[in-house]
């Protein structure tokens, strides 16, 4: 009995480490260092989960039509280290974002920085995940 619960234990430990290696994902993949995004809005949701976090930022267009962007960041243990927390993104707060656009162009992005109005500044990318736009020619 003790074997079947020790084999049942270690499986299910095995499957949870499973799942969060196959939804990592690299910078390049899914991001192009070739487009930077610049977008100021009002941050609606936080998603602090493994294997990045997300946050996502209500911008509003010329038109007056709003667009959500939803934006990954780092992992959130790393942040956590670098004193970083799920609070430092505040629901409600009108920020600009620097970042990339997703390459499948669609209003997904990675945002490397938050500026808040009163200029804080929460970077809530990776140091390796910094990735920096080209220089302008």
């Amino acid at each position: 009995m003790r074997r079947i619960l020790f084999i049942c234990l270690a499986a299910g430990l095995a499957l949870g480490t499973v799942r969060p290696l196959l939804a990592h994902h690299s910078f390049a993949a899914e991001f192009d260092d070739k487009q930077p995004l610049k977008i100021t809005g009002t941050i609606t949701k936080v998603e602090w989960t493994n294997p990045h976090i997300w946050y996502y930022v209500e911008v509003k267009n010329p038109d007056g039509t709003t667009t959500t962007w939803a934006l990954s960041g780092g992992a959130p243990g790393q942040l956590m280290r670098r004193g970083i927390r799920k609070e430092a993104l505040v629901l409600g707060a009108v920020v600009n974002v620097d970042g990339f656009k997703a390459k499948d162009g669609s209003h997904n992005g990675f945002g490397r920085s938050v500026t808040y109005q009163d200029g804080r500044n929460v970077f809530t990318a990776n140091p390796q995940d910094q990735q920096s736009a080209p220089a302008a020619k």
